[in-house]
């Protein structure tokens, strides 16, 4: 088995602009988010991608819609593919919201989940890949919570290590699934 996935953050949203914590909330692409989604097309339509995942959210969906529009690369929805669950601190400062993130590693945001709930939500989606897509170039749009789970299951890093370094954007991570991740029992898993 050997999956290669690329994962690509989201375009700019209206959110992103105000500063405002998003989570579940749908957003919506800025007129910045729309161009850098067609900048997306234009790195990934030639990249021999087989298939688009995307979170269910309408900031993801919109990213994946005007990035391949016209190219044949079936977009799937997936909601385990979302941004954390901020509960009732959706909508709040950015910057208030990831300032205290350490103490919702394992704590559910009052009325959401916890990092580490989200993480292992995301990283379920990994264990699935296989049943279709093996061999396959595979393309993930998602939120800061699905790229945790890329390295955390993939690569091995801690999610406590994850959540001391602050989100660093650029043009895509690139991973390989080799063997299925332990998304829910916890135990290590080979990797490349």
């Amino acid at each position: 088995m050997s999956i290669v996935i690329v994962f690509e953050t989201h375009s700019w949203s209206e959110d992103n602009e105000r500063g405002v914590a998003t989570g579940w909330s749908p957003g919506r692409l800025s007129e910045r988010g729309r161009e850098l989604a067609a900048q997306l097309g234009e790195r990934r339509c030639g990249d021999g991608i087989d298939v688009v995942f995307t979170s269910d959210v309408r900031r993801s969906i919109e990213t994946a819609e005007l990035a391949f529009a016209g190219s044949g690369i079936p977009i799937l929805h997936d909601w385990r593919l979302r941004e954390c669950d901020y509960g009732a601190l959706t909508g709040i400062p950015s910057t208030e919201l990831h300032q205290g993130r350490r103490r919702y590693l394992d704590q559910p945001y009052p009325g959401g989940e916890s990092w580490r709930q989200a993480v292992h939500r995301a990283g379920r989606f990994l264990a699935d890949l296989p049943t279709r897509w093996d061999g396959c170039r595979v393309l993930v749009i998602g939120h800061v919570a699905t790229r945790w789970a890329m390295d955390h299951f993939l690569d091995g890093v801690p999610i406590e290590e994850l959540m001391a370094v602050d989100f660093d954007w650029r043009e895509g991570w690139e991973y390989r699934l080799q063997a299925l991740p332990a998304t829910v029992s916890g135990r290590r898993h080979s990797h490349a």
